[in-house]
């Protein structure tokens, strides 16, 4: 059998910087203009392991952002764009590429019971709606 032909949609990818970065799908602007109206999640938190006293409480954050077709549109609830800034945010975003190209919905997402303690249940919890974007 002959291979296919390469998906290159939602790729995931990261930057091995300090803070790594990572990124799977549509930035929020572009989701909105192909979408029409996207809903964004964001969550800025120190990693629990940084809450003892380990003397990097204070470098040691991160951000993570999920954006998700509105209800009211065509795939409403798919989630359309991940990004984050943080540590392992290359191991984070490989495992979330996966559950896109599979085409996870943000209800699927909040049905995954995350391990805890670790940064990545915090994809598993964002229930609150930052803000919706709409096609400028």
């Amino acid at each position: 059998e002959e291979p296919g032909k390469p998906d290159y949609d939602n790729v995931p990818s990261a930057i091995f910087s300090q803070p790594p970065c990572g990124t799977c799908g549509l930035t929020e602007e572009a989701a909105a203009e192909k979408y029409g109206s996207v809903d964004v999640y964001v969550t800025k938190f120190k990693p629990m392991k940084h809450t003892m006293p380990t003397g990097r409480g204070e470098e040691e954050k991160m951000m993570m952002k999920l954006i998700c077709v509105s209800e009211g549109f065509e795939d409403a609830g798919k989630v359309v764009g991940c990004h984050m800034v943080g540590a392992e945010a290359g191991e984070m975003m490989q495992g979330i590429g996966i559950a896109m190209k599979a085409g996870a919905k943000k209800a699927d997402f909040d049905a995954t019971v995350g391990i805890h303690p670790t940064a990545a249940e915090e994809w598993c919890t964002m229930r609150t709606k930052t803000r919706t974007t709409t096609k400028a």
